[in-house]
């Protein structure tokens, strides 16, 4: 599977190092460091043509200042190296739709419709924008959601997103553990074994993305271990309790707490998010309003300081539960290649042990 991606994107290098289109904390900075080092970088998209066209417009201005700018395998067509990703539920098509015809990126990531029939829409209106050249890559959660996709838009690749992931995602679900092979096996028996899968969820370093290959995929997403990079766009206390925090399946927890503080809405109901748990899920879970929990959180929101943050503030730091292998923050190219040489020699050194049995 992993031949696939390299034809379609053959700057990147194996294993395969993928980084999550966090809106916000995905900079421009952060996607073309990550495709320089050999992964695949992405930024997020939204609803405003001018504020993503911007954002668009400096990615590619990042990467072609530099000396060793990847070239992808339509360079003849200026198909550019990164990736965007849409909530479809709440992104504008058409936005989308412009954006690949003006810029031609490599890869459109898409995610949470409100019906998986949009995703056959987004995908054939993407394509054709194109000219078939920027690849659809969608994520799912679920064995079913993954077999809805593959019938409904015939994705280039399925992202499986695994419940130990940080940020929104399904709120039932399964870790990439037992998600990543029955997918690969349900594709298998219905004759769509072709398409590559890429694991997300937990995964922080190079031990967690040989797991991921040994289980089926074919390379590995990363969102939390970016989030500790010196490129991410979040606030320096977030980035310092991503250092702090360990035992993460303990000190996150899913809720929808997150959204109703911050008054986000429309997220179909079958997401919530993952987050390092502080005071507003503690209160939260002792009985507090919804009313009260966001008037208190806006209050810590105009202060600004070190106090908002960690168990006893109410910042909002979404997290995966790979958070406690998160040791440093560090440029975001080091963090690839680090976590790509890692992963290499433990699939190495295992595949000579067993080939001596």
């Amino acid at each position: 599977m992993f031949t696939a991606l390299k034809t379609a994107h053959p700057w990147i290098s194996h294993p395969l190092i993928v980084s999550a289109p966090m809106l916000g904390a995905a900079t421009p900075a952060l996607a073309a460091s990550v495709t320089r080092a050999g992964g695949i970088g992405f930024i997020a998209g939204g609803t405003k043509f001018d504020a993503l066209d911007k954002v668009v417009q400096q990615t590619v201005s990042l990467l072609s200042s530099h000396d060793s700018t990847p070239q992808s395998s339509h360079a003849s067509d200026n198909v550019k190296p990164f990736g965007i990703g849409f909530q479809n539920w709440g992104c504008d098509k058409d936005v989308a739709v412009q954006i690949v015809r003006k810029h031609l990126p490599a890869i459109i990531w898409m995610y949470a419709p409100k019906h998986t029939s949009d995703f056959g829409d987004w995908a054939r209106a993407i394509r054709d924008a194109s000219d078939n050249r920027t690849k659809i890559w969608i994520q799912v959660g679920t064995v079913r959601e993954a077999m809805d996709a593959m019938h409904a838009a015939r994705p280039d690749v399925l992202v499986l997103q695994g419940t130990d992931a940080g940020g929104h995602g399904l709120a039932q679900g399964a870790s990439v553990i037992s998600l990543v092979p029955e997918v690969y096996d349900a594709l298998r028996e219905g004759g769509m074994d072709e398409v590559p899968l890429v694991a997300a969820g937990g995964i922080t370093d190079g031990r967690g993305v040989a797991a991921a290959i040994a289980l089926g995929a074919s390379g590995a997403v990363m969102g939390t271990r970016f989030l500790a990079a010196e490129e991410a766009g979040i606030a320096k206390g977030w980035q310092k309790e991503i250092i702090r925090v360990t035992d993460g399946g303990v000190t996150t927890s899913r809720s929808t707490l997150c959204d109703r503080i911050k008054g986000t809405v429309g997220w179909p109901a079958q997401y919530d998010g993952r987050a390092i748990t502080n005071q507003g899920h503690a209160d939260a879970r002792n009985g507090m309003t919804d009313e009260e929990n966001r008037r208190l959180y806006q209050e810590d929101v105009k202060r600004g300081d070190d106090e908002v943050w960690g168990t006893s503030g109410r910042q909002v730091v979404y997290a995966g539960t790979g958070v406690g292998l998160i040791k440093d923050v560090k440029p975001a190219a080091e963090i690839v290649m680090d976590t790509a040489r890692e992963a290499a020699r433990i699939l190495q050194r295992h595949g000579e042990m067993f080939s001596k049995l």
